[in-house]
């Protein structure tokens, strides 16, 4: 299981071509099972400025395994803030940690194409996929 970031879904959508959305089209050849969270639709779905794009792309995410954030995972998302915080890193995206906090809470990588996630992977145990490791 993969969860997916707002940052891949973009470009994914709107045809870009990096190492990322490869990653993530392969995963969806081979039936990896996908995820998403209620902050990453929200994040890609606000940005959709027609409505049949709206409603298509609405409709793509009922195919993807859906993650709840509960109490748990916003607490820890402020201990993952927190946590980095008092190790001299500021992190620019509270919404980065919401993120991380539901890839590790459910024990689960995250491909993403967002150097903010990087001190999450390095200081705070958030697995991460590697565009290069789906090669």
């Amino acid at each position: 299981m993969t969860l997916v970031d707002t940052t891949v879904w973009i470009d994914f959508f709107g045809g870009r071509a990096t190492p990322e959305t490869a990653a993530l089209e392969r995963m969806l050849l081979d039936g990896e099972d996908i995820c998403v969270c209620g902050v990453i639709m929200t994040e890609v779905l606000q940005g959709i400025c027609e409505d049949a794009d709206y409603r298509r792309t609405r409709t793509r995410f009922n195919a993807f395994l859906y993650l709840p954030m509960d109490r748990q995972t916003y607490t820890r998302a402020a201990q993952l803030y927190r946590s980095l915080r008092k190790q001299g890193v500021t992190i620019r995206k509270l919404v980065n940690c919401m993120i991380a906090a539901v890839a590790i809470q459910n024990d689960i990588a995250l491909l993403h194409n967002d150097r903010g996630f990087d001190p999450m992977e390095a200081l705070c145990g958030l697995k991460t996929v590697r565009a290069t490791d789906q090669d």
